[in-house]
């Protein structure tokens, strides 16, 4: 593994996913869907490192560097947030590496200044130092991209809720529930169905799933927003093509530490549930109903024929419930970066179409974000997956472009 790591690092200028699989394809002779997903995984985990450096302007990139190097060595005041990305271990290897090249090079000035003979002998020590440098630091940026805006959250909350479109948006909503159920399985994350509002013809109003899994805001998260379906009915004689909408919502799933619930603020209620259900409906007392006093939020669960274990899905909703009120009352004081982030939870944004007609979907984020094959696609899986990186990369890119400004306007 650190063979291939050198590998990458050293004929490749870039680290994004697609450079890595083309690597491991061409040069290093593996193929495989099974192989490719190995490496991506216990090689680099799930990193997504922005384009080429030089795609950014040298002086933005220089100014950056330093101010991060001046932040490392408790020389300058934090002024975009990158503090928590040099603590990253990678970055830290090299920032110190940085320092030593940078240093080096400092020596040779002083040493040309004393003595002017060492000049011809410093040349070429100075132009290999400047080199070193130079590589080095687009190194050191890709490390930082790829750690700023990050988000370690493993548990989560996918919701899912039927809008504008009658049926048919009910009906897409259980297709979306579909491909994702698929999907996890796929990444391998675990996940429960916590709520299911079905419809008599097959479609839900309104679905939420608990997930665990390494990395699983960070995979999902581009998921949040409206999704649009342009197809005809199965129920439409006249095959007019009908326009209806899904919004998803991805919830960092805080722990019991981040939001602390007391018994004498919380009210417990139970009842017979309802719905669909056979023998067991209506019969004992499954379902749950928690109201929080102090905020007022009450979250309800009856997916479970267990009382003990409705109530434990619906403590889960609650405290979400808090922790994003909490966070909504905080916008204001909330790290740039972070708010960022959240603006892939807009329920008002249209972030991506799919169209049967056309056999197509297209994620209205990217500028090359239409795939074919849309049943595929529903599929969950590679395809997916592969829009999940692409959506990665370009918000890895937003983030650093942000942060080269932020240091442009504090000098």
């Amino acid at each position: 593994m650190k063979i291939l790591t050198r590998i990458c690092l050293n004929y490749c200028s870039f680290l994004n996913s697609f450079g890595r699989n083309r690597v491991f394809r061409t040069r290093l002779k593996l193929t495989g869907e099974h192989n490719l997903k190995y490496l991506q995984t216990n090689l680099f985990g799930y990193r997504s490192f922005t384009s080429e450096a030089t795609d950014f302007p040298e002086k933005s990139v220089k100014k950056l560097l330093e101010h991060a190097t001046k932040v490392y060595e408790g020389r300058e005041k934090d002024r975009c947030e990158i503090m928590e990305v040099l603590e990253n271990q990678e970055v830290e290897v090299l920032m110190q590496e940085r320092l030593k090249i940078v240093e080096n090079i400092r020596t040779l000035e002083e040493l040309i200044k004393i003595d002017k003979d060492m000049k011809l002998l410093a040349e070429e020590e100075f132009t290999s130092y400047s080199t070193s440098l130079r590589d080095l630091d687009i190194r050191l940026l890709n490390a930082i991209s790829s750690n700023l805006g990050r988000e370690y959250c493993e548990n989560i909350i996918l919701e899912i809720s039927a809008g504008v479109g009658g049926q048919e948006a009910m009906l897409f909503a259980n297709d979306l529930l579909e491909m994702y159920s698929s999907h996890l399985i796929y990444l391998g994350y675990t996940f429960t169905l916590m709520e299911k509002d079905m419809t008599a013809q097959g479609g839900i109003r309104h679905a939420s799933l608990t997930i665990s899994g390494r990395g699983s805001y960070e995979k999902l998260r581009h998921e949040a927003g409206v999704h649009r379906v342009q197809r005809v009915p199965a129920t439409e004689s006249s095959g007019r093509i009908h326009t209806s909408v899904v919004s998803v919502v991805i919830l960092p799933q805080p722990s019991e530490i981040e939001v602390s619930l007391e018994d004498k603020d919380i009210r417990i209620e139970t009842k017979k549930s309802s719905g669909a259900g056979g023998q067991h409906v209506n019969t004992t007392d499954s379902a749950v109903r928690i109201l929080h006093i102090p905020t007022g939020i009450a979250v309800e669960c009856q997916t479970e024929r267990s009382q003990i274990k409705n109530k434990a899905l619906a403590f889960i909703k609650l405290r979400t419930r808090i922790y994003e009120k909490k966070m909504n009352e905080q916008t204001s004081t909330t790290k740039r970066m972070r708010r960022s982030q959240m603006g892939f939870k807009s329920r008002n944004e249209r972030i991506r179409t799919y169209n049967f007609l056309q056999d197509r979907v297209t994620d209205h984020r990217l500028p090359d974000g239409t795939m074919h094959e849309l049943n595929r696609f529903m599929q969950g899986g590679p395809r997916l997956d592969e829009m999940h990186e692409k959506l990665q990369e370009t918000f890895q890119r937003k983030v650093l472009i942000e942060t080269l400004e932020d240091v442009e306007k504090g000098q």
